[in-house]
């Protein structure tokens, strides 16, 4: 789980008379994930694709481009079908002829139309102004202007100009300019004021009624394009299954025509390499073999094992029959031997591989079911290298304890769950399938911490239904509780220490590759760092820390928050620093011998050894998001039920009503309580028209609660999986696994 799947490495060789048969084979399978040649072997070429591949690709542009021009999507699928290339040489042709002549007549309304509408648009500031228009051009000695502006500052212009005659008429700031002028003369005096001139449009008479023309124009544009639009419907839903199989089909023809053009090849012969999982290989070659016989070689080259850098650390060459030794896998057929100098010498030099590339495995993240939706997570930051630790399952271990703990409730991980499941089981897509299985998690143990607190929507009845009014945990908003709230901040920086000093041994396991001194002073210096600084500081850390976290009276409720006694490490204090007057205590020689083991592996991360400090406070944000969501909660139920104080200091939500304490008497009792104050009277108690409104406030707050327990505590929590953990030992960038094949959903062989 912690390692993605063991890959080896395949040759398949042997003649050119054999290769369309081999690749029609290999296509079936679809399991070799194909390593393309890279030129490096003498006498090798790269090979051709085969007849017929540029015919395929034309036809198959042709397809996808009916399928945009209509618009087919897989719902438009239909059942599958058998789809031969007659049919797809005859219908192909008919459909296109039928769609292209409907997509220009489409094209050339839409150029009518909206050529109409930018007339109809110009048309609309002159039948504002009222004027026919064929009096606003046309004069020999007037000249005329039309435009939006100011007409007083427009008018004021024209009097301090060398225009001695004119004239204005304005509408709803539409001006129309008649002067005794030259044009050019009257452009320059406009100049000076607030005027965007108008070309006059054509035609004659009232603009109104010019503009009824254009719109009755436009109506008829609109109903023939809706005519052409339901034609090319029709078409869709008639040819869509055609389309969409025959796409299918095409595809899988061009891929298999442009094969050859990641193989090695010489005049008679052909080699191909690739990927596929070390555990299926038996199954390959069986397969393969049955299909295609003695016509091509099968061999596995070799198995591989890479360093966390993608590097060939160490494989298993397979032997062969013949002992070809340093030469190509089947390059006994015709050609000469490679040159070793070309190949990547680690390769060579690690048992005489030769291969056509030095390409890293691709990888297949090999996960349980119930973990496979905290794979997509992982591949936001990046796909895990081969022969790089896998963070998924950590990420799963963590994250919905992370989410749950910092909601906890009931009412909430059932939404969570409910929400989960209707993404995991409804959705299409397998990035939202991902999402809704994490969310099926994350909603899980929500409320199993909801259980633990006794909480559901923030009410704590059910803690007197499950566990008789003591659940096991407080979230410590409550005043008899509040120690609490310190238990949660201590065990945010327990749990922080812990993830942290996961992700560093994962680290030291990696470095452990390079040599036990690597990994030592790698990662082991920060392990010893961090086991140092926090021990030192839940020792004390001299009096500087907070006296929760190492020192605690006798039972929870007098000042100890934890139950089981949590009270310190031992100080184990050597000597008093001179000149300090300070204890030195022996947790801090391990903080100090992990920095000079750090300045030996890297003097330039001495810089950055505070990360074990303040990577473990960011843990704190779990504590804080707990106290937030919890006072969230609160305040809603607060305001819809009211709460009243205990003599005690518990509160308590009036769910069955609120208690009224007489004037002039300092308590009372109430449902076995003696409630010394009511806090709020709720909504619920205050009359028909405030009950509403606290309805509407209740099922608005719980609403805002949970999304933002999604965008605060899944946010957080990821977070730190993102930033602390996987910064420690994961770099990510490993190749995903493509194997040369084709899913059909459209067609079938049958």
């Amino acid at each position: 789980m912690l390692r993605p799947e063991k890959m080896c490495r395949v040759s398949v060789t042997g003649s050119k008379r054999a290769m369309e048969q081999t690749i029609e084979a290999v296509h079936d399978l679809d399991m070799l994930h194909v390593t393309e040649y890279d030129g490096s072997w003498d006498g090798f070429e790269p090979g051709n694709s085969l007849d017929g591949t540029n015919e395929v690709a034309d036809k198959l542009v042709t397809v996808r481009s009916l399928q945009s021009i209509l618009d087919v999507s897989e719902e438009d699928a239909g059942p599958t079908r058998v789809v031969t290339d007659d049919a797809i040489e005859d219908q192909l042709e008919t459909v296109r002829t039928e769609v292209n002549e409907l997509d220009d007549r489409r094209d050339e309304i839409r150029d009518e139309l909206r050529d109409v509408e930018d007339r109809i648009n110009t048309m609309a500031p002159f039948v504002t102004l009222g004027i026919d228009l064929d009096l606003l051009r046309g004069y020999d000695s007037l000249s005329v202007a039309v435009g939006e502006g100011d007409s007083d500052e427009i008018e004021a212009v024209l009097a301090n100009s060398d225009i001695e005659t004119f004239e204005l008429f304005t509408e709803d700031g539409v001006v129309a300019v008649f002067a005794q002028a030259e044009e050019d003369t009257l452009q320059d005096a406009l100049v000076g004021a607030t005027f965007s001139r108008l070309e006059v449009p054509d035609g004659e008479g009232d603009p109104s009624t010019y503009l009824e023309e254009l719109e009755h124009e436009k109506q008829q544009l609109e109903s023939k394009l809706s005519t052409v639009e339901d034609e090319l419907d029709e078409l869709r839903l008639d040819h869509a299954g055609f389309l969409l199989a025959a796409e299918e089909k095409l595809a899988i023809e061009a891929q298999k025509g442009e094969a050859p053009l990641t193989f090695a090849t010489t005049e008679n012969a052909f080699i191909a390499e690739g990927w596929i999982p070390n555990e299926r290989y038996a199954e390959f070659e069986r397969a393969l073999s049955s299909t295609v016989g003695d016509a091509v070689d099968i061999d596995r080259i070799e198995i591989a094992e890479y360093d966390s850098e993608g590097h060939a650390e160490s494989h298993e060459e397979v032997e062969r029959e013949g002992g070809n030794g340093g030469e190509p896998v089947g390059s006994s057929v015709d050609a000469p031997e490679p040159e070793s100098e070309r190949q990547p010498q680690e390769t060579v030099a690690d048992g005489g591989v030769i291969t056509m590339g030095d390409d890293a495995p691709p990888v297949i993240q090999d996960n349980p079911k119930g973990v496979k939706p905290f794979e997509d997570l992982v591949e936001v930051v990046n796909r895990p290298k081969y022969g790089e630790f896998d963070p998924t399952v950590a990420f799963f271990l963590t994250f919905p304890a992370f989410f749950g703990f910092m909601i906890g409730d009931l009412g909430y991980g059932l939404l969570y769950l409910a929400l989960g499941y209707g993404l995991y089981s409804k959705v299409d897509s397998d990035v939202l399938k991902s999402l809704g299985g994490v969310g099926m998690w994350a909603g899980g143990f929500t409320a199993l911490f909801g259980v633990l607190y006794g909480e559901f929507f923030g009410l704590h009845q059910l803690g007197e239904i499950v566990w008789g009014g003591h659940p096991p945990m407080h979230k410590g908003l409550q005043p008899a509780y509040s120690n609490y709230a310190l238990a949660w901040l201590t065990l945010s920086l327990l749990a922080g220490t812990v993830h942290l000093a996961a992700g560093w041994i994962f680290d030291f396991v990696e470095n452990l590759r390079h040599g036990l001194w690597d990994a030592i002073t790698e990662s082991g210096s920060w392990l010893l760092m961090l086991f140092g600084l926090w021990a030192w500081v839940f020792s004390g850390a001299n009096g500087a820390a907070p006296d929760f976290l190492y020192t605690a009276e006798a039972g929870v409720f007098a000042g100890n928050p934890y139950a089981w006694g949590f009270t310190g490490l031992p100080a184990i204090n050597l000597f008093t620093i001179p000149g300090l007057g300070a204890p030195f205590s022996a947790w801090l020689i391990l903080f100090f011998v992990g920095l000079v083991l750090l300045a030996l592996a890297d003097p330039i991360e001495v810089v950055e050894f505070l990360n074990v400090l303040v990577n473990v406070l960011s843990y704190t944000r779990l504590a804080a998001v707990l106290l937030a969501k919890a006072g969230m909660a609160f305040v809603v139920n607060l305001l819809f039920f009211g709460a009243y104080v205990d003599s005690k200091g518990g509160w308590h939500f009036g769910i069955g009503g609120m208690p009224t304490i007489p004037e002039g008497t300092e308590s009372v009792m109430y449902h076995g309580y003696e409630v010394t104050s009511v806090t709020f009277p709720g909504l619920i108690h205050s009359g028909i028209a405030a009950a509403l409104v606290g309805v509407f406030i209740l099922v608005i707050g719980h609403l805002l609660v949970l999304v933002l327990g999604i965008t605060s505590a899944g946010l957080q929590g990821v977070r730190l999986e993102y930033v602390e953990f996987f910064g420690k030992f994961f770099e990510g960038g490993g190749k995903r696994y493509n194997p040369f094949g084709y899913e059909r959903n459209y067609t079938t062989e049958d």
